[in-house]
């Protein structure tokens, strides 16, 4: 399960980046290239990153009910605007590139641009209120409002926003560079670094954050969890020195190593428990027929996706061929 949530971090996450960028464009004459940029790179892919998010929370369900149920009861105002925002967002952009007419193509891009930046801003403000201990282990035992309105979960709800914003920038210079667009690769070179930068001034600044209103995490990230964070860190400023260096292509598992290793320093420093100050994995885990049956599914579907999804990546991410001359249409009359 947290395998799954890596992946929904790492190529999901992107894909929401990539609306921040398309926010930050600018008008529609200069900011025409970005979107199209942004349009060509995540349109393939988009929908199919949905399929981590749906997996995590099919598998908490399933393995894990007791968890699921507090967490969905405690945290419903929070997850059902990031549905609503994922549900927005994609609706718009689908909207957007069948649409004509210019005012149109505003609304629904204004529409796709601020879902993008929304949701992942939700979703850290769950995962804040969950490492903070604010999910009770029982149904609807903590706060709807507090449990994610509070100095962790909005330091995770900007952090969210950052990676993603981050992750895009570096996805999209590779993407640039292949399609023999050097200036906007190099464009979104200085995005990816600024954003970089951003990320590592916020978690800095998060320190202080998370000894005054989270504790326990804290405790857990400075001991147990400190490999993890040094390794992140050490990743990120790596993914940063290639950017400069315009190796795009190599920081992109530098990238998705740093926030990868965030994750499960998270998942460290609060393992076993499941829920902060209650429910351990042991504690929350379904019986064994239950679990043997989930592993049993995971293997058959790890099966079928994973070739799938490699395919996928792998058909989108070859260079477009140019068109050789003597295939372009000639006018009439033409030898």
């Amino acid at each position: 399960m947290w395998v799954g949530l890596t992946c929904y971090a790492v190529f999901g996450g992107a894909d929401f980046g990539a609306g921040v960028w398309d926010l930050l464009a600018g008008g529609t004459r200069r900011g025409r290239p970005q979107r199209q940029l942004v349009e060509h790179s995540i349109g393939p892919v988009w929908e199919a990153n949905h399929v981590w998010l749906i997996f995590v929370i099919v598998l908490l369900w399933s393995a894990f009910s007791p968890v699921f149920a507090a967490v969905m009861s405690t945290l419903y105002l929070p997850l059902t605007l990031a549905a609503l925002g994922i549900i927005a967002r994609g609706a718009a952009f689908a909207f957007r590139k069948a649409s004509t007419e210019l005012w149109q193509q505003r609304l629904f891009g204004a529409c796709f641009a601020l879902s993008s930046l929304i949701t992942p801003f939700f979703l850290g403000t769950v995962a804040g209120g969950v490492a903070s201990g604010r999910v009770p282990p029982k149904l609807a035992g903590g706060d709807v409002l507090t449990s994610w309105l509070n100095p962790t979960s909005v330091l995770g709800g900007v952090l969210a926003v950052l990676t993603c914003a981050h992750l895009a920038a570096v996805y999209l210079c590779a993407d640039a560079a292949r399609e023999g667009r050097a200036p906007l690769a190099a464009a979104f070179a200085r995005r990816g670094i600024v954003s970089g930068l951003a990320c590592g001034a916020v978690a800095c600044a998060g320190i202080a954050v998370l000894h005054a209103d989270a504790p326990a995490l804290f405790h857990g990230l400075t001991h147990r969890g400190l490999p993890l964070v040094v390794l992140s860190a050490v990743a990120g400023l790596g993914g940063l020195v290639l950017l400069h260096r315009r190796r795009y292509v190599l920081a992109r598992p530098a990238a998705a190593l740093a926030v990868a290793a965030v994750l499960w320093a998270w998942g460290a420093a609060q393992y076993p428990a499941m829920l902060v100050g209650g429910t351990t994995v042991d504690q929350a885990a379904s019986d064994a027929a239950v679990l043997s049956a989930c592993l049993i599914v995971l293997a058959v579907g790890a099966a079928l996706l994973a070739p799938s999804l490699w395919l996928l990546y792998a058909t989108f991410q070859r260079r477009t061929p140019a068109t050789p001359p003597d295939a372009r249409p000639q006018r009439p009359g033409s030898p």
